[in-house]
């Protein structure tokens, strides 16, 4: 009499947590003639039998399904909607930009130490600039993702917010113009020619990095261009753009700054590493081959814990070598905690993407602490 039920057939989206909780209440209407309902054999292999079933179920009208309904429980079968505000929020991306500050102020603090200069509004206009910078950055990648599919389902894209990637690429452009405007300006300023081969380089390094026809994002390569590009391109060039002064066009360069500049990218390469954590499945469908997408989640994750490892051992040996002050050492050391916090959250969670989305932004706390705490240092250290 009644027709096998499967899950498929239940418009919204509501699970039955046993048997008993499915009812199926039939509506009869009423016809001609009177017929009697029996318990007939639901398997019964008789022709005659059979026979009956049928015509009991052409007169036989079935009515709609109805299910005990469990609160939550269909969000297991709908994705969850994320609202506006947060959209957006991950769109500007806004805590990403200390990649941006970490390294200006890492070369201010080292240009303190060495010459006890501090020179105030040329920090704030390379600051800006770098702002700029980062922006032309974030904005191109959404816009070349796009072109190959990569943030094809990615809705804190800004290219699928705002609808137009025409828009987007001509805001980046102008992003890039007056960031570079900018650090020109100041490094003629300054007088001083090797930080603004420096930055050009550091630019450069972004350009490749996603940019048509190199993507070398797409081979893997993406790490040790931002290692490079944040860590002793940027940071040497800004310690050199704000340690010369009219007395003072070339300053030197030492240990101490070539150290905490290796330190500054290393911390950078490691938001950009485990920000693929979420996206390794989509990476894969359009070939583009970042370390996650080559070694798994699991080994990255293992991959995250040893590199936390190795940033203090190499600070402790910076240390001890007094190549770094003492005083970098210890305020660096206090950030273990935040170092602790991200190893111990991508091995929990490297499996799971609505969670290991957050070890990026873990990461982005490790960095700017760290940075932080180094140029305390750098500047007790005077």
């Amino acid at each position: 009499m009644m027709k096998l039920v499967s899950l498929s057939d239940i418009n919204h989206g509501f699970v039955p947590k046993k048997p008993t909780d499915l009812f199926v209440k039939p509506r009869f209407r009423s016809f001609p003639e009177t017929f009697h309902i029996t318990r007939s054999t639901v398997f019964d292999s008789s022709a005659r039998e059979n026979l009956n079933a049928k015509r009991r179920r052409d007169h036989l009208r079935v009515g709609p399904i109805f299910c005990k309904s469990y609160g939550d429980t269909s969000k297991v079968y709908q994705e969850e909607e994320i609202p506006k505000a947060k959209l957006i929020w991950r769109a500007i991306k806004l805590p990403i930009y200390s990649v941006a500050l970490v390294p200006l102020t890492v070369g201010a603090s080292a240009a303190y130490l060495e010459t006890g200069l501090f020179l105030f509004r040329r920090y704030v206009t390379l600051m800006l600039s770098s702002i700029l910078i980062i922006t032309w950055l974030n904005l191109s990648n959404d816009v070349y993702d796009f072109d190959t599919g990569a943030d094809k389902n990615k809705k804190e894209s800004v290219v699928n917010m705002v609808g137009s990637r025409t828009g987007t690429l001509a805001a980046a452009v102008t992003s890039l113009v007056l960031g570079v405007s900018g650090l020109v300006w100041t490094s003629l300023i300054a007088r001083n020619t090797r930080a603004i081969l420096l930055l050009a380089s550091a630019i450069t390094c972004g350009y490749v990095y996603q940019c048509p026809p190199f993507r070398l994002s797409y081979q893997g390569l993406g790490e040790p261009l931002c290692f490079a590009a944040f860590g002793p391109f940027a940071t040497t060039a800004f310690y050199l753009l704000l340690g010369s002064s009219s007395e003072m066009s070339r300053v030197p360069l030492s240990s101490r700054v070539f150290s905490s500049s290796l330190l500054v990218g290393f911390t950078t390469s490691l938001i950009l590493f485990c920000s693929h954590f979420h996206q390794v499945e989509g990476d894969l469908a359009v070939g583009k081959f970042s370390p996650l997408v080559r070694v798994g989640t699991e080994r990255g994750a293992f991959v995250v814990r040893w590199a936390i490892r190795l940033l203090y051992s190499m600070l402790l040996v910076l240390g001890l070598t007094k190549i770094l002050p003492v005083t970098c050492t210890l305020m660096c050391f206090l950030t273990l905690p935040v170092g602790n916090l991200v190893s111990s959250y991508v091995e929990k969670h490297h499996k799971e993407n609505e969670k290991i989305f957050m070890a990026k932004y873990y990461c982005v706390r490790l960095h700017a602490l760290f940075g932080a705490a180094l140029s305390l240092g750098l500047v007790i250290a005077r």
